[in-house]
């Protein structure tokens, strides 16, 4: 078991005395009230600590003339921007539950999202209204009547918006009364930290999403984790290229500047073509990105004629960052990456590596930071080091569970409160932490546990491959075999298949090379930038 409480020591700046959202932002705006907090690579406004604290104050008020109690649930359907910001921190002030919606969501998940997270309010912007519509009258169809607010704002949108009464509520709402499974709320006019803050839902390879709960101490204990692992201060900003909807975009980015008052500069969607000048010309000390954005970043240009000097690094979590990817990263760019893991179950990152770039470990995710972290084997057993098991975690920042999911929320944690991550991996002898894959994703070929990553690392390194990513097949004689779905970076016809076969088998040997090439304009990738290996199983294309 590895813990390093130690590492983390918070700044005499951070008001540590906060122990909810509503405190926070209180503080913040007692602190630094002309302070700028949110920004817009539009350059078309910027939300200072005060005016934050004034806008959540008045949308309290409309969330309360409503009809909204301590608890319900508010769903935020928009892309990023200042107003989506505001929202999503206005119901977290105000005692109410924010929920972001996918907008990669298939209009089935988002109907099973609105029907399962017992929203009364949905925000949605001009493109999104529709689909909402769409969502709610097929509920109706099916027999809900549960009153739901549809209020169309946008996300750029300086006004606050309007909220239509609802009426009260004929029946209360059913919620399952199995500890971790549940809203929990305090009265009107208090919040407390255990009370829960967030639900956000997983976007899982197979079945329903899960909503993730998250308090106010948990999102709480990763902002100050956050600050402290990468030394924040007053004076950072950070670019929010990541969306809102996903928990590394709203905690690490949005919701941690909070926490060391620091500034965000929200743009509406990653670019790679504007991605340097955004952060740039926004006055950027520091950007946060999945791997992704690295191999898009490496595959274009635009940053030559920026003057990216002020950056002191890049954050990269949500997923492995390839080890080749990360050393081409630093050498092009100059700027150090500071690889870390988390997941929306543990509110954002879990493990971090130091922000000493001569302490880091190449390809690891890190120490755990403000957490407790260990390798366990089938039976639970401690794995020593270099041993591959599964990754379980403790720590404050963890959810309370499930939202009415009590099964899954207890096949999630181990008898002694450990989350089971799912994940596996190991740890070195020096405490560093290292990820092979899913543990339903591993490749078992003739009784041979092959970790997936091993073989996209290799294709990475190929020239011609933009991105890649190994599944097992079923196989007669050998019960699993490999192929590898690419990217190419030039187009299908620029890689030639009898070549990248005889660079598999100089790089990974005849065992491990894969059966069969596939190539895909993309990846399918989940909100977290993480690649759905099981969707590609699924999904046919030809043979290589």
């Amino acid at each position: 078991m590895s813990a390093l409480p130690d590492r983390i020591v918070a700044s005499d700046r951070m008001p540590l005395d906060a122990p909810t959202l509503r405190a926070l932002i209180d503080a913040r705006a007692q602190s630094a009230l002309d302070k700028p907090f949110l920004l817009s690579t539009a350059h078309d406004d910027v939300l200072t600590f005060g005016a934050l604290r004034e806008d959540c104050i008045a949308l309290e008020a409309r969330f309360k003339a409503a009809g909204l109690l301590p608890g319900d649930v508010v769903s935020v359907f928009m892309g990023n921007g200042i107003q989506t910001a505001r929202l999503l921190l206005a119901a977290m002030y105000s005692g109410l539950v924010a929920n972001p919606l996918n907008l990669l969501c298939q209009p089935s998940q988002v109907s099973y999202i609105v029907e399962h997270s017992d929203t009364r309010v949905i925000f949605v912007a001009d493109d999104t209204h529709d689909t909402i519509v769409q969502a709610i009258d097929a509920l109706r169809s099916e027999g809900t009547d549960r009153e739901i607010a549809v209020v169309r704002t946008s996300p750029a949108s300086t006004q606050l918006p309007d909220i239509p009464a609802l009426s009260s509520r004929a029946i209360p709402l059913v919620r399952d009364e199995t500890p971790g499974t549940q809203i929990v709320a305090s009265d009107a006019g208090t919040t407390n930290p255990g009370d829960t803050a967030l639900l956000m839902y997983t976007s899982g390879t197979t079945g329903a999403p899960k909503g993730v709960l998250l308090s106010h101490r948990s999102l709480l204990a990763n902002m100050r984790n956050i600050s402290a692992e990468h030394r924040l201060t007053d004076d950072d900003r950070v670019l929010v290229s990541l969306p809102l909807y996903h928990i590394n975009g709203l905690v690490v980015a949005l919701l941690t500047p909070l926490w060391h008052g620091g500034s965000a500069v929200l743009t509406p969607r990653f670019s790679a073509r504007t991605f340097w000048s955004e952060a740039s010309d926004s006055g950027c000390t520091w950007i946060n990105v999945v791997p992704t954005i690295v191999a898009y970043l490496l595959n274009a240009e635009g940053e030559q004629d920026c003057d990216i000097s002020a950056l002191k690094f890049c954050r990269s979590a949500s997923a492995a960052l390839p080890a080749d990817h990360h050393r081409a990263f630093e050498e092009r760019f100059g700027i150090g990456v500071i690889e870390t893991m988390g997941m929306t179950e543990t509110a954002a990152p879990m493990f971090s590596n130091p922000y000493d770039e001569t302490m880091r470990r190449l390809g690891s995710i890190g120490l755990p930071s403000g957490g407790e972290a260990k390798i366990v084997d089938l039976d639970g057993r401690e794995c020593a080091s270099n041993e591959t098991g599964e990754l379980v975690l403790r720590g404050e920042q963890l959810m309370s569970g499930y939202y009415k999911r009590p099964e899954e929320t207890r096949n999630a944690f181990t008898t002694d409160g450990w989350l089971r991550t799912g994940d596996l991996g190991y740890r070195d002898e020096a405490g560093f932490f290292y990820i092979n894959g899913r543990a339903k994703e591993l490749i078992i070929k003739g009784g041979e546990n092959i970790a997936p990553r091993e073989i996209d690392e290799a294709l990475l390194r190929h020239p011609g491959v933009l991105e890649a990513a190994a599944v097992g097949v079923p196989d007669a004689a050998y019960g699993q075999d490999i192929v590898a779905y690419i990217v190419p970076s030039g187009g299908a016809a620029s890689l030639d298949v009898a070549e990248l076969r005889a660079y598999c088998l100089r790089e990974l040997g005849r065992y491990k090379t894969p059966r069969e090439f596939r190539f895909t304009d993309a990846l399918p990738r989940g909100p977290s930038g993480k690649v759905q290996r099981l969707k590609l199983v699924e999904s046919p294309q030809p043979a290589r």
